[in-house]
């Protein structure tokens, strides 16, 4: 443990630095081995802070100092002190040019921050803080300079030298090293540099631009993969284009760079000019991806791309402002993706990964706001509540606002903020004044944590036709502080007949009606009511359509209700929420009464939604999936581990006996014996299809495995082998074991696709799945330095298999407190990820609570725990000082 608790940095000591740099001049000599870095810098006292004791704090950690000059003269001893993480510099002048030359090793740099060894090339990454790991520097991102970068490598091993900015000269050194230049002309923060080396396959397209101007595309992959770039190069041109006709925003450099690299800790960094990806994000042929995997790569590399200007262009004046870039910018990606696809399906995504992951850090102990106020590790905020909650209040601003006035809300900012490290005040004033609306009080939203409820009751008057909702919201009591008062919140409603009809809109104190659908009203006090006049008939109330605001709601629906919405409601996404809110009311009551009988209807409406041939099926397939065992334990006071997966396997059994005849129709409706097409229909047909499979291997029948093993060796596409393999696996014996030797045999050489093939295995619901998991620690293809394999084994098991990783011995917690301490000293910021697999321990029942918070004390008690893991397992526990 840390015998002194790491200091706290908290966002009301935000003060300006105290110096800038104008201009940054790199130069690197690379090698894995040894790598030496001088930096040039032009650096002048800020004007707008208050002067300090006159010395020069500069960040940098685990560098080998071996040069120091001020204005070319080196410095002496008693001029500078050096520091674990720090260089300070002695009453240096207001204005001069410092050059520090270091040497740093990527080759042992397991943490993957700063610059590392990703197999045969080097990378960076240096959000949040890793460029004070390449050399030393003011890392800070309200810090803005001009990059040059001169790289120089070995020409045989890193015939490619890639930076930020467009291509300088470059020369051969004639001594078997090469030399390329680098200039970026748009001032950055130091957590957007990037480089990389290496002998890679480049694949180049072009781009025009609205104002006409030529860009090239270049995406640089490792020799082997160069057929799996033409989804990543098509998702990018999308975006380009989509981002000029939506935002009018164009690319500014003249090339435009995407590396994929096989060891990164995030999804991808977008890094100006020069985004480093994740494999995982660039990579696909439809033989080695899933549907899900080429849509998570159109998202990101859109996400990535719309950094440009939400992000680079414009940044965070401090971490605390991270949600300016990434909620908007995930906002951004999210409508991209979704004009791209099936709108209903797209939202539904969002919203399920928004409940499944947000929702459960805002009412736990790592609950905080969308702009936090204080940290120990920044890397433990780069979290579901600052990207997808912010997007989510994005989303909100532009529907209070409507889609004029929040794109000249939004074309303010770029205007007035190009070029500038900015904060949320300032992104909401442009709003304001583009729209002429008062938004002060939406600045609550990004200082409350927890989710707000809505209780909604509703009165209805024969005699006048008048229907009343009265609406109230509050915040739970389980947030960490008092609510800072009531919330601007949109709530999307429509009114339904008995036909299922969306009816007018007649608010009381209007003098006519809004057109039948979908009306958004404003809650601004704690409760509020709207009275609707002109109706002819009591209506049925579909709220929170489309999901408005990142809220819960209470009401009183009957189970008729909601097999009404979810079979009539014109909302796709409510007619989704219905099904999950009865599946969930019938499944948590099979958890307290496990011979309930179904309610009449409920099968009646699968059926009809499974052979509504003229709906969209992949939004049939998303209303017939059940809701996940790890949600419904979210949604009771103390989880039910066994009960819940008894309960859920019970319901899946009835409706898999009850309509059999249905299911194995709608599989053979939906096979497509055609080349693999990447449409919305396309990808709905396949997850319709494949969820009747699932269905269909609970009856456990012969016939139904045999669909099963020929979807699987047909090899027709990824998505259709990994759904088959998933269910040949939790079938067990010598089935199970020959589908995954065959798979693995299939697949050993590439690295992508034997991480599904860990992950099928750790998210199993069999007996011995712990067993098996701790057995493929010492599989030849695993290890613990590459943070996709690790998270596709102990990840998946730790924080997505709620039934075997909460087994009533404990053991699972004990396995992953073991894996934890053994990546900690190697790569913290995956460590502490892992770590909040036990964040919810106080809501389970009192042996596994008793488990598990003895393991997180385990943790907490280790000596010299990093920062990262420190500060999630204090949080966790609720205490600096746990009783032993």
């Amino acid at each position: 443990m840390y015998r002194n608790t790491p200091p706290t940095i908290h966002l009301k000591d935000y003060r300006p630095p105290e110096f800038l740099i104008d201009q940054v001049d790199l130069r690197f000599e690379l090698d894995p081995d040894t790598t030496q870095v001088e930096a040039t810098l032009a650096i002048r006292r800020n004007p707008a802070a208050t002067r300090g004791d006159g010395n020069l704090r500069l960040d940098g950690e685990q560098l080998e100092l071996e040069y120091l000059a001020i204005d070319d003269r080196p410095l002496a001893r008693s001029e500078y002190r050096v520091e674990p993480e720090a260089l300070i510099l002695r009453r240096v002048p207001d204005r001069f040019r410092l050059v520090t030359r270091v040497r740093i090793h990527p080759a042992r740099n397991t943490a993957l921050e700063g610059l590392y060894q990703s197999g045969s090339m080097l990378c960076t990454q240096c959000e949040a803080e890793g460029f004070r790991r390449i050399t030393y520097f003011l890392d800070r991102p309200d810090v803005m300079a001009r990059f040059s970068t001169t790289l120089i490598a070995d020409r045989d091993r890193f015939p490619i030298l890639l930076a930020n900015g467009n291509p300088g000269p470059s020369q051969d050194l004639g001594d078997g090293r090469h030399l390329a230049r680098w200039d970026d002309p748009f001032p950055k923060p130091c957590y957007l540099f990037a480089l990389v080396a290496g002998d890679l396959h480049q694949v180049e397209d072009r781009f025009t631009t609205a104002s006409g101007r030529e860009v090239s595309l270049r995406l640089f992959v490792e020799p082997e993969h160069h057929d799996q770039c033409e989804h990543a190069m098509r998702s990018l041109k999308k975006a380009m284009r989509w981002d000029e006709e939506r935002y009018g925003r164009e690319y500014d450099l003249d090339v435009y760079l995407i590396v994929a690299v096989s060891h990164f800790n995030m999804g991808a960094m977008e890094n100006k000019g020069l985004n480093i990806f994740n494999a995982k994000y660039v990579l696909a042929r439809p033989d080695t991806a899933t549907d899900q995997d080429y849509l998570g790569i159109q998202g990101v590399i859109a996400h990535e791309y719309f950094h440009n200007w939400t992000g680079n262009r414009i940044t965070c004046r401090d971490w605390f402002q991270l949600s300016l870039k990434e909620g908007f910018t995930v906002f951004r990606d999210q409508e991209f993706s979704a004009d791209m696809g099936s709108r209903d399906v797209t939202r539904i995504a969002d919203v399920r990964n928004l409940r499944n992951r947000q929702f459960p850090e805002d009412s736990g102990p790592l609950a905080h706001p969308v702009r936090p106020d204080a940290y120990i590790e920044i890397n433990n905020f780069y979290t579901a509540t600052v990207y997808e909650k912010g997007a989510e209040l994005v989303r909100m601003l532009a529907t209070l606002l409507g889609p004029d006035a929040f794109r000249r809300g939004t074309d303010l900012y770029f205007a007035r903020h190009d070029g500038q490290a900015v904060t949320i005040e300032d992104f909401i004033a442009c709003l304001a004044e583009a729209s002429g609306r008062d938004l002060g009080p939406f600045l609550r939203w990004y200082a409350q944590p927890g989710t707000p409820e809505l209780e909604v009751r509703d009165q209805w008057e024969d005699e006048t036709g008048t229907y009343r909702l009265t609406i109230r919201q509050r915040i739970p009591a389980t947030s960490d502080r008092p609510s800072s008062g009531p919330l601007p919140i949109p709530v999307a409603v429509g009114l339904l007949d008995a036909k299922g009809r969306d009816l007018p809109l007649h608010l009381a104190d209007e003098p006519a009606p809004t057109p039948a659908g979908t009306r958004v009203l404003e809650l601004h006090t704690d409760e509020t009511s709207f009275r609707f006049v002109g109706l002819a008939a009591r209506p049925i109330p579909s709220l929170l359509r489309g999901f408005s605001a990142p809220v819960k709601v209470r009401y009183d629906y009957s189970d008729q209700d909601l097999v009404f919405l979810m079979t009539h409601d014109s909302d796709g996404f409510n007619r989704w929420d219905a099904a999950q809110s009865l599946a969930q009311r019938l499944l948590l009551q099979g958890v307290s009464e496990p011979n309930t009988p179904l309610p009449s209807g409920f099968i009646d409406a699968f059926r009809r939604t499974l052979t509504d041939e003229d709906a969209d099926p992949g939004l049939r397939a998303e209303i017939l999936t059940l809701p996940s065992e790890a949600y419904l334990g979210d949604q009771m006071e103390t989880v039910d581990v066994e009960g819940i997966h008894r309960a859920r396997e019970t319901l899946i059994g009835q409706i898999a006996t009850t309509l059999r005849a249905e299911l194995l129709a709608t599989y053979r409706a939906n096979q497509d014996p055609g080349p693999y097409r990447l449409t919305p229909l396309a990808i709905g047909r396949r997850a319709l299809k494949n969820l009747a499979l699932a269905y269909l291997m609970h009856t456990s029948d012969d016939e139904t495995l045999a669909l099963c093993q020929a979807q699987f060796a047909a090899h027709q596409n990824m998505t259709d082998v990994m759904a088959a393999l998933r269910w040949l696996v939790e079938a067990g014996g010598e089935t199970a074991d020959q589908a995954l030797d065959a798979f693995y045999r299939r697949w050993s050489d590439d690295a992508l696709v034997v991480d599904k093939w860990f992950g099928i295995q750790a998210l199993s619901q069999r007996d011995d799945t712990l067993l098996r998991v701790e057995s493929l620690l010492d599989h030849e293809a695993f290890t613990m330095t590459n943070p996709n394999r690790l998270r596709s084994l102990v990840g998946t098991f730790c924080l997505m298999n709620q039934l075997r990783f909460h087994a009533a011995s404990g053991a699972g917690y004990v396995f992953l407190v073991d894996r934890v301490l053994e990546l900690d000293p190697k790569n913290p910021q995956i460590a502490a990820r892992l770590v909040q697999a036990l964040a919810q321990w106080r809501r389970f029942d009192e042996t596994r609570r008793g488990l598990m918070r003895g393991q997180l004390e385990r943790l907490f008690h280790t000596p010299d725990l990093s920062k990262d893991v420190y500060e999630v397992v204090a949080k966790t526990l609720g205490s600096s000082e746990p009783d032993a």
